[in-house]
């Protein structure tokens, strides 16, 4: 989590528009130049002084100097004080402080009146650092002004690029953020708009100042305010109506299955029951089985919608707030590969080591499931189940639980619910770690579809190998489990190495 955070000051802590446009009026007049519409220099907030008087008005250097200097004539006693502080702002630097924030100030206003504005608006006390150009025109570029906040804020110490924020509401806050490798947040409220934004590549957009606060502190624990009843409740009763609404709808299939039996066609009749030899006894084969487990499943799920809806719509809402960039084409593939080998490399794991013979529950569970046909067992254990799954444990679980807890934690527990889910030692173990990759997948890229994917991906994998010869093949060796181990790693070490390490915008 970054703790270092650079804010601009003009349209991004305070709305100067009133001062900063009425100066530049006034700076215009002294040229013989009326503008009468202050909206039509509302692009002098922001950018230098400077710039903005050649580009917007075609005036040699000589002549801008000369209107800065009858832009602060007016400034130093009016301009600086037609100014407000935007909603909101007081209170999120108050509780960022508080939290252990460091922030500071990098503003391409002179310093003397960055520091008597902050002092204005009672603000200055939160800030570490404040830093903007000088008055004879000199580090008014951002990126100098980003430079010099930066070695200021670390001091003697190693400044961390990768630790810090730019806040700004202009390209050229984006600018000299990526200049000096800092990764930047637009804000929209100000005076640049999405589109400024977006063309200047910020890395993340937000459009309040309350969106800004929650983007801070996404990573911070939330138990504060949060009993632990208030964390465990909301996720606790859908967990158990999960449970018991699949129970009942496995008790309910079986006992329709039971009933519409004399019904059946001979020809479908074989293909989903049989009777014990001796006995007479009438059983139902894998693929009925599967598919009693399927429709419970269904069932469980379809009674969880109302609830994990607005939970994934919420979460999906805090999420993009982080999200911005679009994700390189790589890795989609490295997750999928990552995805990939571990299913493969954990089923080799357990076998070789035998594990999944020394458990009497998972052979018992493995029985019912993998006698089903292929086509069946896809459909019921690669696509119905994960999903229902899903729409508990990550849908349902996983997103409350980090409401209150840090991310690791919250993953770590949701992981290790769903392992227990599984009442077996074998499944446990295996849906621990897939619970692990699959929370960490959904983190990754902001999208609920992933770990939906992934576990769709796990048990079809798993289901398709159950269906070959594995133990006899030359897959089924340490060296493949190795290597599976492996990649596994090394995808997931590239997928975090893609996301810290700044090699600038992903565009579209």
């Amino acid at each position: 989590m970054k703790k270092y955070i650079l804010f601009d000051l003009d349209g991004t802590l305070t709305d100067p528009k009133l001062g900063i446009t009425t100066c530049v009026q006034y700076a215009l007049q002294s040229f013989g130049i009326q503008e009468a519409d202050l909206d039509k220099l509302e692009p002098f907030i922001g950018p230098p002084l400077k710039d903005s008087f050649m580009e917007f008005y075609g005036m040699e250097e000589e002549q801008a100097l000369a209107a800065v200097e009858k832009y602060r004539e007016r400034f130093r006693d009016k301009g600086m004080y037609e100014n407000q502080i935007y909603p909101g702002v007081a209170r999120m630097l108050q509780i960022l402080s508080g939290r252990g924030f460091r922030l500071a100030v990098a503003s391409s206003k002179p310093t003397v009146f960055v520091e008597k504005i902050l002092e204005h608006f009672d603000i200055r006390r939160y800030f570490k650092v404040v830093v903007g150009s000088e008055l004879d025109g000199s580090r008014s570029e951002k990126s100098l002004v980003v430079m010099e906040a930066l070695r200021q804020l670390f001091g003697e110490n190693p400044i961390l690029y990768n630790e810090v924020y730019m806040i700004g509401d202009r390209r050229f806050d984006v600018e000299g953020a990526r200049a000096m490798k800092v990764e930047s947040v637009g804000v929209t409220y100000g005076y640049g708009s999405m589109e400024e934004l977006v063309e200047a590549h910020a890395d993340y957009i937000v459009e309040t100042v309350a969106e800004l606060q929650d983007f801070l502190l996404r990573e911070l624990c939330e138990l504060r305010s949060r009993g632990f009843m208030s964390v465990v409740g909301p996720m606790l009763f859908p967990f158990l109506l999960f449970l018991m609404i699949r129970q009942a709808a496995s008790y309910g299939a079986l006992w329709l299955a039971m009933n519409v039996e004399s019904h059946v066609p001979e020809g479908l009749w074989h293909w989903l029951y049989y009777r014990e030899a001796g006995t007479g006894e009438l059983g139902y084969t894998g693929n009925l089985g599967s598919i009693m487990s399927a429709l419970s499943f269904a069932a469980a799920g379809l009674a969880l919608v109302p609830t994990a809806l607005p939970v994934i719509r919420e979460a999906k809402r805090r999420m993009a707030l982080s999200h911005l960039r679009r994700e390189r084409p790589v890795n989609y593939l490295l997750a999928l590969l990552s995805g990939g080998c571990a299913v493969l490399g954990l089923n080799l794991l357990f076998d070789l080591t035998g594990i999944t013979d020394s458990s009497a529950a998972y052979r018992a569970v493995a029985q019912s499931q993998f006698s089903a046909s292929l086509g069946v067992g896809l459909v019921c254990y690669g696509l119905i189940t994960p999903l229902a799954e899903e729409l508990v444990f990550r849908g349902i679980v996983y997103n409350e639980l980090k409401r209150g807890y840090r991310l690791p934690l919250a993953m770590l527990v949701s992981a290790l619910l769903f392992g227990l889910y599984h009442m077996n030692p074998v499944q446990g173990g295996y849906g621990f770690l897939m619970g692990l990759l699959m929370a960490y997948l959904y983190e990754y890229f902001g999208s609920f579809l992933w770990p939906v994917l992934i576990h769709m991906l796990a048990n079809s994998l798993a289901y398709l190998l159950s269906n070959t010869n594995l133990a006899g093949s030359r897959v089924h060796s340490w060296p493949v489990a190795i290597v599976c181990a492996a990649l596994t790693i090394l995808g997931l070490k590239l997928l975090d190495s893609h996301k810290r390490k700044l090699k600038g915008p992903v565009v579209e």
